[in-house]
């Protein structure tokens, strides 16, 4: 027996989140170094979801708020083996590629700042995602108005010159 679920996440709105699979409890630790070594100060909070030995929910982090806010999302998903990073003025595109390639990240569901709802399995033996809804659905195609907005928000982050 097979039960569908959506648990809508909440992390400030100033936040980024990445939502991830991993399988390993060393991950907590090597996670925190991913995020130290990548930027500086860098405000955020984790949680991991053990999916062995006593299923705790591990957490790390600078913030204490972050934490709190990584290890209230972890709960509300409650599945193994799944990790959250809770995020403050820093872009995912800042750590992501560094947390792809941690030896013990599976996958990556989502890197967002925008509302997540994420879609679980839920069996006698636990909980599984099977996926993310990231954000809200397209409402037209861009103009070149937006195009040039597109652009100017790029350069104004940084990510775009000339």
């Amino acid at each position: 027996m097979m039960e569908l679920k959506v648990e809508k996440l909440a992390f400030p709105e100033n936040c980024n989140i990445i939502l991830g699979q991993t399988h390993f409890i060393k991950t907590v630790e090597d996670l925190y170094e991913i995020m130290v070594g990548s930027t500086p100060n860098p405000k955020f909070g984790l949680a991991f979801s053990e999916a062995s030995g006593p299923c705790l929910i591990r957490k790390a982090g600078t913030d204490d708020e972050l934490i709190k806010v990584a290890v209230e999302n972890a709960s509300k998903i409650g599945a193994g083996h799944t990790f959250i990073i809770v995020m403050k003025d820093i872009f995912p595109i800042n750590v992501l590629n560094a947390i792809k390639d941690c030896q013990e990240v599976c996958r990556i569901f989502c890197a967002t700042a925008n509302p997540v709802e994420v879609i679980l399995a839920e069996t006698e033996q636990g909980r599984g995602i099977l996926g993310v809804i990231d954000g809200l659905s397209p409402k037209g195609i861009e103009s070149e108005k937006e195009i040039n907005d597109r652009i100017a928000l790029l350069r104004k982050f940084g990510y775009k010159t000339g």
